[in-house]
């Protein structure tokens, strides 16, 4: 042990430090570079202070006017005596120097009070950090994911509104002088221009406008939440001309733009953290023991909640090394034996998701050629009628609870490891609940598609059933929503409240057996993005339908915060906020890349309506990008003709490739780099020369 004297103790270690050879020759580096690198680095303890008064106020000025004393590892007083000295060092500088110098400082102060005030404006901010004291991060990320999509769908409204709907009833109610053209679709048969809504006529009862208000027709199917009411080729706004189909297919590619950046940009810090927890088994298991406590946990309940995944976590690692040591040991006929048993279990799983899609298919067809068959006065009539309508929504939202629990049960029996089965079972949950929408779509195009006589070819789809077909599509998807929100009010109206009243009122064994259902954070997020994705399809033809995603959303905070404070209790096998963020943003990018499927065949492929909407004069929506760049001069015409052609294509892919490989291999070279740290960190406990004497 070595001894120091009472003057030198607390400075030995950093002198210490900076007789280190690597420490004189980053100063030479730094100096060599020319002081850049130099403003990096903070003066440390005592000898550090020292040092930066030693440097006179030409080498200095700039670091001390750069970074405030606040921002340096020092003590107060020493703060206050580097402050001292910025403050005298000002007066050394010219006068250009000076003035950026006190505006740096001036809009540093400006931005942090903004960045501050702003803070208190964000949504749901005491409400968000209640929940992360009382029940800790994996819970509260499933929160601050729910404020992300409802910021989310507000800003695709107001893009929506702004470039669609406000332009249209603005030219249609003639405001600030404005006006719009209809023109009459050439070369198409009269009878395909044909539309009559269903609107409500004569005496009308209030059940009807309830009705209508559910199933999205009547009343609603003429207003602005559908495709249908944007039967205008063009607005004249005063004296300029606005194009409104090119503005609707542009402003859809624009919300799924800013969603995909969106996603992406939030994506990309869950990514590293991700990458960082599961690199290396040992820094995960140093992770759980040295630094896996919640400090944000102020609870009781919700500390020994922690404490019990703390124990999960490390049980499942250790069930983890045991399943691979075991696999590892098995013989040949074992694994004969569990690879057959998979088989089995995967055909089981792909013959409940071809049930669930037939049942999809003929819920589908047979409300399309019901629904509108026998409408009545009455209100039973009605009621049957608005059941036949919802059909579909309904046996979808059967097959989103049957499967799981099928999913659940088979998982057991094909010997996974416990991650592997949470993840497999989400995927195959994700992939049945996004597939439902796609076939629930595709059994609607077959529908449209289907002609069988020469009237019907000669308008590219059914014009009979579906005169305005994109406005019957907007109403499903409208109707999923509707439904998926009363489904979720009803489960926790009549199931988690009273369920909750039982365990707490009730003594009987197999009520308190039961307890309280648990709140998965999984389940939950598998339901909000399932209606994201139906709000990503349905805005082409709704345009109005992210604005009920904002409200659906913003009632479901509330509906899960009583949930989850007063009916339900956190899960058992609680998921690490990091992960979970990553993980959530995943598959809601899933889901969005779902979404581009059915909307491109919509946009591209499938005939647009000829009796409603903007695309009514072209064949298909995507028509109307090569008439607008047939207006444009020639040169410009010809400079995009350039770039849609191969000779354009080939050479930039070529060089999108080389850039890829370029950060391929930065990658790899810093992950070598990463390698290398971590092996001069282990080295750190063994070689003496990177340790400092005790005192």
């Amino acid at each position: 042990e070595v001894f120091l004297p009472e003057e030198t103790r607390a400075a030995a270690p950093v002198d210490f430090l900076q007789e280190l050879p690597s420490y004189q020759s980053a100063l030479r580096r730094r100096a060599a570079a020319g002081g850049t690198q130099e403003r990096r680095a903070a003066p440390q303890g005592s000898a550090g202070l020292r040092a930066a008064e030693a440097r006179g106020p030409e080498q200095e000025g700039g670091e001390l006017g750069a970074r405030p004393a606040r921002e340096y590892p020092l003590s107060i007083a020493e703060k206050r005596r580097l402050r001292d000295c910025q403050q005298a060092d000002i007066k050394y500088l010219s006068g250009w120097k000076q003035w950026k110098t006190t505006s740096s400082k001036s809009l540093k102060k400006v931005l942090n009070e903004v960045k501050e005030f702003s803070s208190y404006l964000e949504l749901w901010r005491h409400d968000i950090r209640s929940i992360e004291g009382k029940f800790g991060t994996g819970i509260q990320s499933y929160f601050s994911f729910l404020r992300f999509l409802v910021l989310l769908n507000f800003i695709i409204f107001i893009l929506m509104f702004s470039f669609v709907t406000l332009p249209t009833v603005i030219s249609e109610y003639g405001i600030f002088n404005s006006s719009f053209a209809k023109i009459a679709p050439k070369n198409i048969e009269p009878h395909c221009t044909v539309y009559k809504p269903s609107g409500n006529k004569g005496l009308v009862y209030f059940y009807t406008y309830f009705k209508d208000l559910l199933s999205g027709t009547g009343f609603l199917e003429v207003t602005a939440l559908f495709y249908g009411y944007y039967t205008i080729d063009a607005a004249w706004l005063s004296i300029m001309r606005y194009n409104l189909p090119l503005a609707y297919l542009l402003a859809t590619f624009g919300y799924l733009a800013l969603s995909l950046l969106w996603i992406i940009k939030r994506s990309g810090e869950g990514f590293k953290q991700n990458l960082v927890h599961d690199e290396d088994q040992f820094q995960s298991y140093c992770n759980k023991i040295f630094a896996g406590w919640d400090f944000c946990i102020t609870d009781p309940n919700a500390a020994q909640l922690k404490h019990r995944s703390l124990q999960y976590e490390l049980q499942t690692d250790l069930e983890e090394e045991r399943l691979k040591r075991k696999i590892a040991d098995r013989t040949m006929k074992e694994k004969l034996c569990i690879y057959s048993l998979r088989i089995f279990i995967n055909i089981t799983v792909i013959a409940v998701l071809s049930g669930c899609f037939y049942s999809i298919y003929r819920a589908t067809v047979f409300s399309q050629e019901n629904s509108n068959v026998s409408i009545g006065h009455d209100i039973k009539t009605d009621s049957a009628n608005l059941l036949v309508q919802y059909l579909p929504s309904m046996v979808i939202t059967l097959a989103n609870f049957i499967a799981p629990l099928i999913f659940s049960f088979l998982i057991r029996f094909e010997d996974y490891s416990p991650a592997f089965e949470i993840r497999l079972t989400l995927m195959r949950c994700i992939f049945v609940r996004l597939a439902n929408i796609g076939v629930l779509l595709f059994s609607l195009w077959s529908q449209i598609s289907y002609c069988a006589t020469d009237k019907c070819k000669a308008c590219g789809y059914n014009y009979e059933l579906y005169p305005c077909w994109e406005s019957e599509v907007g109403q499903e998807m409208y109707k999923l929503m509707i439904f998926d929100f009363i489904i979720i009010l009803a489960v926790t109206l009549f199931v988690d409240f009273p369920r909750k009243l039982l365990v707490t009122h009730c003594s009987c064994k197999p009520v308190q057996w039961c307890g309280l259902q648990e709140f998965g954070i999984s389940d939950n997020v598998l339901e909000i993005i399932y209606g994201q994705t139906i709000c990503w399809i349905g805005t082409f033809f709704s345009p109005l339908l992210p604005a009920i995603a904002t409200i659906k959303y913003f009632i479901i905070f509330y509906i899960k915060k009583i949930s989850l404070m007063h009916t339900r209790k956190p899960a058992a096998r609680p998921i690490r906020a990091s992960s979970s963020n990553f993980f959530f943003l995943v598959v809601l990018l899933i889901g969005l890349i779902l979404a581009f499927i059915p909307l491109g065949i919509s946009i591209a492929h499938i005939p647009s309506s000829k009796a409603c909407g903007p695309f009514r004069s072209f064949n298909t929506s995507w028509a109307v990008v090569p008439d607008t760049i047939r207006g444009f001069p020639t040169g410009l015409q010809q400079v995009l003709h350039s770039i849609a052609s191969e000779a354009f294509a080939v050479p930039f892919f070529m060089v999108i490739c080389l850039v890829m490989f370029y950060f391929i291999a930065l990658a790899g070279a810093h992950k070598r780099v990463v390698e290398q740290l971590r092996e001069q960190l282990v080295m750190v406990r063994f070689d003496p020369f990177f340790c400092t004497p005790k005192v």
